[in-house]
């Protein structure tokens, strides 16, 4: 009952402020957040995580197949592999929406 007081408080806290704010504040945050994302910095970082995370998840898919075998479902094996494969061809986008630019 207590996490639902608070819940509810930090709701009403939230809405509070943020019609004190107004649009203005909201059309500014949204604005900084855009720019923010098409920043070829931002991008390129991104990129790079996603990169090291399709890396080291198949590195934890080898570590696991070993040790599961042939008991990884269907689904599982049929997605990794066409990862795989995506990563394999050098395809330029990936599902963030990101590319190697």
């Amino acid at each position: 009952m207590r996490y639902r007081l608070t819940f509810v408080v930090g709701l009403a806290v939230g809405y509070v402020l943020g019609t004190k704010a107004g649009r203005e504040r909201y059309e500014q945050l949204r604005k900084t957040a855009r720019q923010l994302a098409r920043n070829p910095a931002v991008r390129n970082t991104a990129e790079s995580a996603a990169q090291q995370g399709r890396h080291f998840a198949d590195k934890a898919y080898h570590a696991v197949s070993d040790k599961v075998g042939d008991r990884m479902p269907d689904s599982v094996a049929q997605r990794v592999k066409s990862l795989r494969e995506r990563s394999a061809s050098g395809a330029g986008g990936d599902d963030w929406g990101t590319s190697n630019t």
